[in-house]
């Protein structure tokens, strides 16, 4: 059976076709390199509009049963940046290990990453996490966290996934 990734990309600008969503397409290419077992991405881009955001995540959980959500944009101090309060309104259990390791990360590349309000979170049998906007911080952020990600998927009683070893090293515990 496949896996079903989500990938949410929050952009008032994106979604109404002002520029191209390279964010979204950086999250698609960088599953295609990590991932050896089948899955298929489950794409959405839709304005930074909280109660969007909220929807998009619940149906991409709930009714399309992705394992992994992973959104791109809405995670500074910006007004209209409402990715985090969207996911911590949709999950039952917050992962903020996911963010703090992200921002330690990009700290290493920019100051501003301390402005960055990253999170993660459980819903269901989903994982959700918050990746930054830009296609080279979502790599930076993605090879930083995704060793976890698929042994956390495994605890949550997802399907399991097989990583490229050459590209990422997911991380189980012996049994």
């Amino acid at each position: 059976m496949k896996a079903k990734i989500g990938i949410i990309t929050a952009s008032d600008r994106a979604s109404a076709g002002v520029y191209e969503d390279l964010s979204g397409q950086a999250i698609i290419d960088t599953m295609k390199e990590y991932l050896t077992s089948e899955w298929e991405p489950v794409y959405r881009i839709i304005p930074d509009i909280q109660d969007d955001i909220e929807h998009a995540m619940i149906e991409l959980a709930d009714h399309e049963q992705c394992c992994l959500i992973v959104t791109t944009g809405g995670t500074g101090p910006a007004k209209r940046d409402v990715t985090p309060e969207a996911t911590e309104n949709v999950c039952e259990k917050m992962m903020p290990g996911f963010g703090e390791l992200m921002r330690q990360v990009s700290l290493q590349y920019v100051p501003t990453a301390i402005l960055s309000r990253q999170t993660a979170g459980i819903r269901g049998k989903s994982l959700i996490i918050n990746l930054p906007g830009k296609p080279k911080s979502i790599r930076e952020c993605l090879d930083a966290v995704f060793p976890a990600v698929p042994y956390c998927i495994d605890l949550i009683e997802g399907p399991y996934l097989e990583c490229n070893e050459d590209v990422i090293k997911p991380f189980r515990p012996k049994k």
